[in-house]
């Protein structure tokens, strides 16, 4: 059977039960449902005696479905797009405590110890896409109380309480409309090569970011991205804001009918810049010309 390793549940010493008779395992397992407990963690490729190699990020409180735990590694896939690899143990807690119900719409945020606009607390940032368990509101509404998970708890204390801007927070259950715009979220964030957050992310980061918003099921890679997003548009169709551009390895919003949008590193940033001269400096650096010109439908 021929899976992409980033999406094949197995390596070799367990795989996930859906994969019984499928491939070779020396045992299968259903997935256990982990949550990230840091702003940020790494999943890596980690084949055997080679270093990690991050591959993709995922933010607090995203789902990790775990198959197998080791003393410093968990390998397993994240919930949201089925990417395979491993995270370290340590920035990892048992979901049960958190049932997110609002999510981090800001490019970045900050959860605070007290519910008190002028503080001198130590704040703690967290990433676009940080899902959070709202409770009650303070300060006339200005801060949500939310449940916040630690990866080293105290005692039997997994959940812990802070506060998050209001503004800063969108219902889960209200999707973005215009990928495009969230995209522009993003402006001046670092360009990080594997990066998924606010602090620092790369181009396929980026549009997986803002497909997720706006409920378009979204891989997590350039190249699995071109495969399976929107339909396909011929060399000659004028293109339109929404409209996504992929390369050998890249990909890049349109943002209007002249202008591109795309984490790169070129200018280590997300960044705007006119289509045209985009188009030519690309393929004047090596990385040839556009290989798919793809629109998205509603959905996907």
């Amino acid at each position: 059977m021929s899976i992409d390793r980033r999406l094949l549940k197995s390596n070799g010493r367990v795989a996930h039960v859906a994969l019984r008779g499928q491939v070779a395992a020396a045992a299968f397992a259903e997935p256990v449902p982990l949550r990230v407990a840091l702003p940020v963690a790494g999943l890596y490729s980690l084949p055997e005696g080679a270093p990690p190699r991050r591959e993709r990020e995922l933010v607090l409180h995203e789902v990790f479905e775990a198959l197998e735990i080791g003393e410093t590694w968990v390998f397993g896939a994240a919930a949201r797009d089925g990417y395979v690899g491993y995270i370290r143990r340590a920035a990892l807690a048992e979901a049960a405590p958190i049932r997110p119900t609002h999510v981090v719409a800001a490019r970045q945020s900050y959860l605070a110890p007290v519910p008190v606009l002028k503080n001198s607390e130590e704040m703690l940032p967290i990433s676009f896409g940080t899902a959070l368990e709202l409770g009650a509101t303070h300060e006339s509404g200005r801060w949500a109380e939310v449940a916040q998970l630690r990866a080293a708890p105290e005692g039997h204390k997994t959940s812990y309480t802070a506060y998050v801007p209001m503004a800063h927070l969108r219902p889960l259950a209200q999707a973005e409309a215009d990928p495009v715009a969230v995209a522009e979220r993003f402006l001046g964030v670092p360009y990080h090569w594997g990066g998924n957050s606010g602090f620092g992310i790369d181009c396929s980061g980026l549009v997986q970011a803002a497909c997720l918003a706006c409920a378009i099921p979204c891989p997590g890679d350039s190249d699995l991205q071109e495969a399976a997003l929107g339909r396909t548009l011929p060399p000659d169709a004028a293109l339109q804001r929404g409209d996504l551009l992929f390369w050998k390895g890249h990909v890049a919003w349109v943002a209007g009918p002249d202008l591109l949008l795309h984490a790169n590193a070129h200018h280590m940033a997300v960044a705007r810049e006119p289509l045209a001269a985009a188009l030519a400096r690309i393929e004047a650096q090596g990385d040839g010309q556009v290989t798919r010109r793809a629109r998205l439908a509603p959905g996907g």
